[in-house]
């Protein structure tokens, strides 16, 4: 009887196991799976994230709206949708006109503003001798022949074609109006047994997503008035474009600032050094501003990101999508920053430990 048992004991063991090599090979091949479709349709991926941080952000104004008014969920979002289309709508009226007059004079004088500013470098020994090295340089920096179609490469890879746009706004739209459904289907994917965790953990990546992009929204409104106000201030031509530029690059840590510093410099170049000496300490009072009083103000309950983990995204997303990885790469790391937390810090290693703690 004892060796029956025994038996017994060892073919259940050997069920057990084999049942858990299968689910482990299933596991990996599903992630394997995930990885090659991850590779092959990243910028799909992206498109669909960007969705949901549209859809965070109308949702988050919606609910604002129910607090203060308990008008219904779906009204309260009506009445978001309704409000930012008056704004654009009425920015397109009034700022359109002039912005675009800025860029066509932008357009014309970027060029000239690149020779007067080789012309004001020249000035120095050593400036002169770097430019001896001409064939030396314009393999590292491309000539001003080009740079209106480097320019344009950026902007076309950053922004995207009209579709991928419309796809974007539809995604967020449709997952603002009704996220629920999307949500209780991700949760069932997982087993029963852990959907409560899955759904809080869903909702912590929800928050964190929330609270930065709100505090980089308002970050860019304020670096955009403070630039524009800044350089006209300082006597720049094109200060609304230019503060409009720099508010739109400011959703791009790191990276963003240096790009709206690189026209606002050549101008001001062309009016003397001490002007570019004004435009510089202009841009790095800022960009502190943001950076160390109004981002860490706003994102108290922000799960802390690294500079050298988002620098490395940035190269990585950006050499595997382009612009659109570029732009992401900051919000996809907090999402995943919380998920690795919670999922396999404290939930597969059991390390509930705080940071404050660490």
């Amino acid at each position: 009887m004892a060796s029956i048992s025994k038996n017994e004991t060892g073919e259940k063991e050997g069920k057990t196991q084999g049942r858990k090599a299968l689910i482990y090979a299933g596991a990996f091949v599903l992630v394997a799976i995930f990885a090659v479709l991850l590779w092959k349709a990243a910028e799909v991926f992206l498109l669909i994230f960007a969705g949901i941080l549209l859809a965070i952000f109308l949702h988050a104004l919606g609910r604002w709206i129910n607090q203060k008014t308990r008008l219904p969920e779906k009204w309260s979002l009506a009445a978001v949708l309704l409000a930012l289309v008056l704004v654009i709508a009425s920015g397109i009226w009034y700022i359109a006109p002039e912005v675009s007059e800025q860029i066509d004079r932008l357009t014309e004088r970027i060029p000239k503003a690149v020779d007067q500013a080789q012309q004001q470098v020249l000035k120095y020994e050593w400036m002169r001798k770097l430019f001896e090295q001409k064939d030396q340089l314009e393999k590292i920096v491309p000539d001003g022949s080009n740079i209106a179609s480097t320019t344009a490469e950026i902007f076309t890879s950053t922004f995207g074609a009209f579709a991928n746009f419309l796809i974007f706004l539809v995604i967020g739209i449709f997952l603002a109006i009704n996220p629920r459904p999307y949500i209780n289907g991700l949760v069932r994917l997982v087993p029963q047994p852990s959907r409560p965790r899955a759904r809080e953990v869903l909702h912590e990546v929800g928050s964190a997503l929330e609270s930065w992009l709100l505090a980089k929204i308002t970050a860019m409104f304020a670096v955009g008035a403070l630039t524009t106000v800044g350089l006209s201030v300082i006597g720049i031509e094109l200060a609304l474009l230019l503060g409009i530029l720099a508010a739109l690059l400011t959703f791009i840590p790191n990276i963003g600032p240096i790009l709206a510093l690189i026209p606002a410099a050549l101008l001001a170049l062309v009016h003397g050094p001490d002007k570019l000496i004004y435009v510089v300490s202009l841009y790095m009072g800022i960009q502190a501003l943001e950076s160390y009083v109004l981002t860490p103000l706003l994102q108290q309950h922000m799960v802390d990101l690294p500079p050298a983990l988002i620098i490395s995204m940035q190269i990585f997303l950006g050499v595997l999508v382009g612009g659109l990885g570029i732009i992401l790469a900051t919000p996809l790391t907090a999402a995943a920053m919380v998920m690795i937390k919670m999922v396999y810090i404290e939930d597969i290693l059991g390390d509930h430990q705080s940071a404050a703690d660490s």
